[in-house]
């Protein structure tokens, strides 16, 4: 059964760290092996000159991406970042970020997921990063 967003907007609350709770999260929607989740604009995550910080956007991305793995596996379970890499396009200045994860492999022991940053309203992306996670035990 899919999670819903409300399920997974608990994993979040649940499972991850103060300081990415204080980013304000929340899932949008979530596919069978994707998420996509809003981060809030806030003058707090504004960097020198206005634009959110690279920081924000990549805490963003590593999260959405538990939350994708955790709608392509059906719940939340250990898993655990291994490589990101993130490429910045444009700035975000006053805008929330859409936060679009796909899981493109789903393996026994790694995944590896894309995800796409776009500011609200915007058609090309600020950040797109790639993830691999790998799944302990």
């Amino acid at each position: 059964m899919p999670l819903t967003p409300a399920e997974a907007d608990k994993i979040l609350a649940d499972n991850f760290a103060p300081w990415v709770l204080a980013l304000g999260l929340s899932v949008v929607e979530l596919g069978e092996r994707s998420a996509l989740l809003r981060l809030p604009w806030s003058e707090e995550l504004a960097r020198e000159g206005g634009g959110m910080s690279g920081q924000a956007l990549m805490a963003a991305a590593d999260t959405a991406t538990v939350i994708a793995l955790s709608a392509a596996l059906g719940g939340f379970g250990p898993m655990t970042t291994i490589q990101q890499s993130t490429s910045f396009q444009r700035g975000v200045v006053g805008a929330d970020v859409l936060v679009a994860a796909r899981v493109t492999k789903l393996g026994r022991r790694l995944a590896f997921t894309d995800v796409q940053l776009t500011a609200e309203g915007e058609t090309e992306p600020a950040a797109q990063a790639s993830t691999v996670y790998a799944f302990p035990g």
